[in-house]
């Protein structure tokens, strides 16, 4: 019972990883690649086959002959998906109402109101304004929480993620009147924000994690990653970083023009980023043309299992030019490039139309059956049960075919990208109060309502060290695990004491990110990371700090 509660907690971020993982590596809206695009658009544009008049024939005689009204439209949609579903698991129809939200993952903005927030008690509590967004002009605060919206109430059951960001977000310039109970305030707070533009950060965290070494956290690559990215890292030289630690762990992909444009920074002219070919898709190569302002600075990327796409083409690049070092664990295993088509009613298909290879001409995808994607996406659990995640001798070699770095290194396809250092998942901490709590996001809750109820206190402290001393003093997981009986009816036992210290710090990075930002979040995440930590240690070995 244990070690299924185990895999439970250790596999809670897949649900939320999956549906990311639709970004994949889509073809970007830049250069690169143009020469291979345009004839399977044109292919696509100009066939005429018997199939597709069978097809047009097929949706036109429902049209004008069935006995009974049909919604042709909706049978057509779910055609086109049960096709998909027969072809490689990355293959995907788009329907309108969720291409706008898809697209905001990788365009690097979209429009609405600029809020985070977090639905507690069926209310959409506000945890964050977002920088530069309308709600920061119109003086709407975190712990604001949203009662009507256009005159409609918005609390209860029925309020969903989904329905907030319907709700929200919307075309540019358009209003929406909120209507906000504000603690301390008796009567409501009624607004009226016009909709703008939401910028989506890709670098979560950029910050100095010792005297020489920069660290950036990048969640996936979008239309603005590369500008985010270059940014850090030049404010990260000015600091005095002379290597970097990129940590690419649980990013699922995204835009194949940011991770080339990223790489050019860092390699040198004529040495290959990465390379895609399909059986419709002439082969198109990309390479550096030497004019990276980062080709010289020691380079360590973080992975894990849930590392995808994108971020594997990053990481074998490096690898494979014998650029950096790897560290962490073998990476998600997706080697196919996906081309985006819209169709006339805003909804899409992104269709899967070449593999990517790697600089040393080894491709990462790893086996899939046609048709079969759950038992591809359940390969994580397959990962687990044989003990890959703990033991690197466990790891199984899809393609044992032998492939070479810059070097001369072996390195393999056919199932991610293998670090050149393994660093198995810490369970040392796991017990069922711990694994309870996570999974029913218990920790999440406590903190925002902590710093709802300490919200002016913790804004009054100099650095995030004086409130985390603060909040080891007031005895916050003491008041977590009260909190947890009183509300939820369970308490740890004497074989959870393991995990009290790694919930403390959870708890205390909840509370200090909601109360005081990203940054002061991942500078306590990152102090207390083994993997961070190795890799500080790694890079000293990795040759003289450039300045």
């Amino acid at each position: 019972m244990n070690k299924y509660r185990n895999l439970l907690f250790a596999l809670s971020f897949a649900v939320v990883f999956f549906s990311a993982l639709v970004i994949g590596v889509v073809i970007g809206m830049k250069y690169h690649y143009q020469a291979a695009r345009v004839p399977v658009v044109n292919a696509v544009q100009n066939a005429v086959t018997p199939a597709g008049e069978k097809l047009n024939t097929f949706v036109a005689a429902l049209r004008t002959m069935y006995v009974d009204t049909l919604n042709v439209d909706s049978l057509v949609d779910d055609a086109i998906v049960d096709i998909l579903a027969k072809l490689d698991p990355h293959s995907s129809y788009i329907p309108a109402s969720d291409l706008e939200e898809v697209n905001s993952q990788i365009s690097g903005n979209f429009y609405g109101v600029g809020i985070q927030f977090s639905i507690q008690q069926d209310t959409v509590n506000v945890v964050a304004i977002i920088p530069g967004g309308p709600s920061e002009m119109t003086g709407i605060k975190p712990g604001d929480r949203i009662v009507n919206v256009d005159d409609s109430l918005f609390v209860g059951k029925t309020i969903t993620n989904e329905r907030v960001l319907h709700s929200l977000r919307g075309e540019n310039g358009t209003k929406v009147r909120l209507d906000i109970k504000r603690n301390g305030v008796d009567t409501l707070l009624h607004y009226t924000i016009t909709r703008g533009k939401v910028e989506v950060k890709s670098v979560d965290a950029s910050l100095m994690v010792s005297e020489d070494v920069g660290y950036l956290r990048i969640n996936q690559f979008g239309a603005t990653t590369y500008n985010e990215f270059v940014s850090a890292l030049a404010r990260l030289r000015d600091q005095g970083a002379g290597k970097f630690i990129v940590d690419l762990r649980d990013n699922p992909g995204g835009l194949l023009d940011a991770v080339i444009a990223m790489l050019n920074e860092l390699l040198g002219r004529g040495q290959m980023i990465v390379y895609a070919e399909g059986s419709n898709y002439l082969r198109s190569d990309a390479v550096a043309d030497g004019m990276g302002s980062f080709q010289k600075y020691p380079v360590v990327v973080l992975v894990n299992e849930f590392s995808a796409s994108a971020s594997e083409i990053f990481a074998g690049a490096v690898q494979d030019n014998d650029r950096g070092l790897i560290i962490g664990r073998r990476t998600f295993g997706k080697g196919l490039v996906q081309q985006q088509m819209d169709f006339n009613d805003k909804s899409a298909m992104r269709i899967t139309v070449a593999r990517y290879y790697m600089p040393s001409g080894r491709c990462i995808q790893k086996h899939y059956k046609l048709g079969q994607q759950t038992d591809y996406y359940l390969d994580i659990y397959d990962r687990y049960n044989r003990g890959e995640l703990y033991n690197k001798d466990s790891t199984l070699k899809a393609d044992t075919t032998k492939y070479y770095t810059t070097h001369g290194r072996v390195v393999y396809g056919g199932g991610g990208v293998m670090p050149d250092i393994f660093v198995p998942r810490d369970t040392s901490y796991y017990s069922a109060y711990y694994n309870k709590v996570f999974n029913l996001a218990l920790p999440y809750q406590f903190a925002y309502q902590y710093v709802d109820a300490h919200r002016e206190q913790l804004k009054n402290y100099q650095t995030w060290q004086q409130a985390e001393s603060a909040l080891k003093s007031d005895k916050v997981v003491e008041k977590f695990v009260a909190n947890v009986k009183q509300k939820h009816g369970f308490a740890p036992t004497a074989a959870d004491k393991k995990c009290m210290a790694e919930l403390q710090r959870w708890l205390i990075s909840y509370i200090i990110r909601d109360a005081r930002g990203d940054k002061d979040f991942f500078s306590i995440i990152t102090r207390d990371d083994k993997t961070v930590k190795l890799a500080v240690e790694k890079l000293s070995d990795l040759g003289v700090v450039v300045k």
